[in-house]
């Protein structure tokens, strides 16, 4: 009886002394990390902290979460505020306005990802209109991961009262897929170690499961696939709502950054710009505004595909041509 009372006691002792040498080194996993990611410069980590210092879960699953009314945050060495609107940007003054107020609806290239507030398309285009002479009032309402469905329900059930004149709907092939709840674990959202393995552990299923680039995007725009027909239902959505409204619609189609040379996805541009325009809205590709430039021309990073300065530049510069009249 004692021997076998011994072995326990050993074997519970070995469970502990596992245990601790596993809280030890995660522990200390967990100080190299916040260490080295110091900079500023991981990707992914920088996402993950804008997740949870800039978003929060919404109380509407269409809208799935947003952005943190009145919070601050410096991410991938760029401050950004958020106004008591969840928009990018100042205060807004007054809903009823004697100028012409364009709002921006989209993702994290609309927000202006990597990017300094006054460089992004927003602020870009509104600089733009003031060369010109003319009133004109450019509001921020990018959220980064975002779809198409999100970025219309956010404006038709939280933004509707801001009375845009002009409404221009940033896509990209990433538009039409299918995005899940981002609320996660305690140890996901407080963890960099985890969120880190997390992170890889993704992206190897997400390889092994769909191949390349182009064999995703050949799935996510499948006719029958539940995202893409989402969109298509939303972007009608809104279509009809800016009829009844008189508000003027426009979407505006990114290219992915990454293949810009015998770009893959113009199929994906051609399908969008169909659906866009049965539903009445203008369509403005920005895919020509980037043919010849190489990534590190118009990447925010060189492990962060979103537009830098110079890109949203040529993103203002393009949607001006169309909007100003």
């Amino acid at each position: 009886m004692k021997i076998f009372n011994r072995k326990i006691v050993l074997s519970l002792l070995s469970i502990l002394l596992s245990f601790l040498t596993f809280i030890l080194m995660f522990g200390m996993g967990e100080i190299f990390l916040r260490l080295k990611n110091r900079d500023m410069k991981n990707y992914d980590i920088e996402m993950w902290r804008y997740s949870k210092e800039l978003k929060r879960l919404s109380s509407d699953p269409e809208i799935g979460h947003e952005h943190i009314p009145n919070s601050k945050a410096i991410l991938q060495n760029i401050p950004i505020s958020i106004n008591e609107l969840g928009l990018r940007a100042k205060p807004v003054l007054s809903n009823q306005h004697n100028f012409r107020r364009i709002l921006f609806l989209g993702d994290s290239i609309a927000f202006g990802w990597g990017v300094e507030e006054e460089d992004t398309v927003e602020k870009r285009l509104e600089a733009l209109f003031i060369e010109n002479h003319k009133n004109v009032e450019v509001l921020n309402a990018g959220v980064g991961n975002y779809n198409g469905r999100r970025s219309i329900a956010l404006f038709l059930k939280r933004l509707e009262k801001l009375n845009p004149d002009d409404i221009i709907l940033e896509c990209n092939p990433r538009s039409a897929e299918k995005l899940k709840s981002e609320e996660g674990n305690l140890l996901l959202k407080h963890s960099e170690l985890a969120v880190s393995f997390w992170i890889e552990l993704q992206k190897l299923w997400s390889f092994a499961s769909e191949g390349s680039l182009e064999s995703h995007y050949r799935k996510v725009y499948d006719p029958n696939e539940e995202g893409f027909l989402e969109m298509k239902q939303s972007l009608r959505k809104l279509a009809d709502y800016a009829k009844s409204k008189n508000i003027r619609i426009y979407l505006a189609m990114m290219p992915d950054l990454h293949q810009l040379e015998n770009y893959p996805l113009v199929y994906i541009h051609q399908l969008i710009r169909e659906n866009a325009e049965a539903d009445g809205y203008r369509y403005i590709d920005l895919l020509p505004a980037f043919i010849g430039k190489k990534p590190s021309e118009v990447w925010a990073m060189p492990t962060d595909a979103h537009p830098n300065r110079f890109a949203h530049k040529l993103m203002a510069q393009e949607i001006f041509s169309a909007l100003n009249y």
